[in-house]
């Protein structure tokens, strides 16, 4: 995929600022001019930005409910009666069950966890797991990570004898669940300040209100931010505000002393040793995670994310590895052949979405197929399969267009959807999904703007390769974690060349391992261009060309840097 280049040249106020900022912190003036980009204006404003405060977390119970959560919570604990934590079985929901399970139980026993199985239940509360419930005497479930649209089952469950806490943060419907509390910062009668916690970020909030209610130090919640910090970067939430504070210090956590399930998986996956990064957790962590729930039972994944043994849970890793393994196979298969529906479908590059249906397709790799179908041809997807006489899809978007409404308004069509702006699920009798497709299609057409079908990049900074200093690659390092709203920066360096060692790479020749020099320096910078073959052949032909990269750790040299180039494109005087 090529991008359009966005890029502001900096006026001279504007240098003269980033020279004054960069001088008070101690940092290049190039990377003051990304905070001034970023709004921050003072070096008062950097510092709380270079290191986010726990005391700055948000008050739990400004949250809507939270009171009558705690109160639910205590009653339960005081009365000894069975209490359920239940959640999805992606990364957002396993963490959450985790998190919320492992601090509950020290301090009470009577407790057990459930993940409903995907292919047999379904997404969110079944029927089955409120049976389950209640034969095993539960009185309470605390759901995470989904039931904001649950209002048949709960009000099952309520005939039950069983009541509910909802701990999610996807878009509530007018009419809501008969919960008991109901912890949601999107539910627009909630006055919490900070709209897009993830789901395991309410759960911990609720922890968090429950131990400040208790007397409980604030400081046994800590070991358990490294489960928040995996849900923010799995779920692809805004990594600004209370998600930036519980990121910053979950990473660390995850880093220094990570809960013993997830140092197995880290020891899987071959990143111990390592500075575990929000992209780490996306590529290597989280698929892991979700790989139980995609393929058998997120349960499983549960299970090794409380697992207290090490050697127990590196048993339940490898398995879990195994599964990864299976999904990536099946994913490989299904994503070509949905490009090669996509080839087939007649002025597919004239449209501005894409639906497609396979009845054979695996209802848990839908989702990752989707996304990768966004990316490829950069329009909002929905990818579907059958499930009996049901469907069921999942929808992905691309920067700007809210995929959430254009499902919704097909909602007459639709069993049962959920989901936020760019990632949903829906539900729909198999007989309805042509025309869902051509409605989902005609929304999209109706209301995406021309500029968001067009992938672009924005550009931060332009450097020369001299500017690319060990200092200035360890002051950016301060500007993580990084996530949608605090992106990587990225920098754009002009008139380069090969320096003759560059060369195709990867297992089908689709990567270019690059070493590069500048006009301006003598310096060779190494870097790797992920699926850009199609661009080798120019850099090998000696002429000038312009990369646009972020700068990361080099892993096979310590110390040194490495430029991950995002677009290559050619020089101005070349063109």
């Amino acid at each position: 995929m090529h991008f359009k280049w966005n890029y502001e040249a900096p006026t001279p106020q504007q240098i003269q600022a980033a020279e004054d900022l960069g001088s008070k912190l101690g940092i290049s003036h190039l990377l003051a001019r990304i905070l001034l980009r970023r709004g921050i204006t003072t070096e008062s404003a950097a510092k709380r930005y270079f290191r986010p405060q726990l005391n700055d977390l948000i008050n739990p119970f400004l949250m809507k409910d939270m009171d009558v959560a705690v109160d639910r919570l205590n009653d339960a604990m005081g009365r000894k009666e069975r209490i359920m934590v239940y959640g999805d079985y992606d990364v957002d929901g396993c963490t959450a069950v985790a998190l919320v399970y492992k601090f509950l139980q020290r301090f009470y026993s009577n407790i057990e966890y459930y993940i409903p199985d995907r292919y047999d239940e379904g997404y969110g509360v079944s029927k089955k797991g409120i049976d389950y419930a209640k034969q095993a005497g539960v009185k309470l479930i605390i759901i995470l990570d989904c039931g904001i649209k649950a209002i048949e089952e709960i009000a099952y469950a309520k005939e039950q004898g069983i009541d509910f806490i909802i701990c999610d943060h996807h878009v509530p419907d007018e009419v809501m669940p008969p919960a008991v509390a109901i912890l949601n910062p999107k539910r627009e009668d909630d006055p919490y300040p900070f709209k897009h916690l993830c789901g395991c970020g309410v759960g911990f909030k609720f922890m968090q209100a429950f131990a400040k209610n208790n007397g409980i130090p604030f400081s046994q919640l800590i070991p358990l931010l490294d489960f928040v910090a995996v849900a923010i970067s799995a779920d692809i939430v805004p990594v600004v505000d209370e998600n930036r504070i519980l990121a910053y210090h979950g990473l660390k956590q995850l880093n220094q002393n990570p809960t013993v399930g997830l140092k197995s998986i880290i020891d899987i996956c071959g990143l111990s040793g390592r500075d575990i990064s929000m992209s780490d957790i996306v590529f290597k962590i989280g698929p892991r995670i979700n790989a139980s729930g995609r393929m058998e039972n997120g349960k499983e994944s549960v299970d090794l994310l409380v697992e207290k043994d090490y050697n127990s849970a590196l048993e339940k890793a490898k398995h879990i590895n195994e599964y990864n393994e299976q999904r990536r196979d099946i994913d490989k298969q299904m994503t070509e052949e949905a490009n090669q529906i996509v080839a087939r479908i007649e002025n597919q590059y004239k449209r501005k979405s894409i639906v497609l249906y396979d009845e054979n397709w695996k209802k848990g790799v839908i989702g990752i197929v989707a996304s990768r179908l966004t990316e490829i041809y950069y329009r909002p997807t929905v990818v579907i399969t059958r499930d009996g006489d049901l469907a069921t899809g999942s929808a992905r978007s691309i920067a700007g267009f809210d995929v959430y409404s254009a499902i919704k308004s097909c909602r007459d069509l639709l069993v049962n959807f959920g989901g936020h702006t760019y990632a949903a699920g829906i539900t729909l009798r198999w007989k309805d999904v042509p025309e869902f497709r051509n409605r989902f299609l005609k929304y999209v057409e109706e209301h995406i703007m021309p500029q968001q079908t067009e992938a672009s990049l924005d550009i931060d900074v332009v450097v020369d390769f001299k500017d690319i200093t060990r200092k200035l690659h360890n002051d950016l390092k301060r500007f993580g974690p990084f996530g949608p709203g605090n992106e990587k920066p990225v920098f754009c360096t002009k008139n380069v060349y090969d320096f003759g060692t560059s060369k195709v790479v990867g297992r089908e020749q689709e990567h270019i391992k690059l070493e590069l020099v500048d006009s301006k320096s003598n310096n060779v910078m190494n870097g790797i261009a992920f699926g850009q073959s199609a661009s080798a052949r120019y850099i090998k032909s000696k002429r000038a060309f312009d990369i646009a990269y972020t700068i990361e750790d080099n892993i096979y040299k310590h110390g040194d840097v490495q430029l991950q180039i995002e677009d290559i494109r050619a020089s101005e005087d070349e063109e």
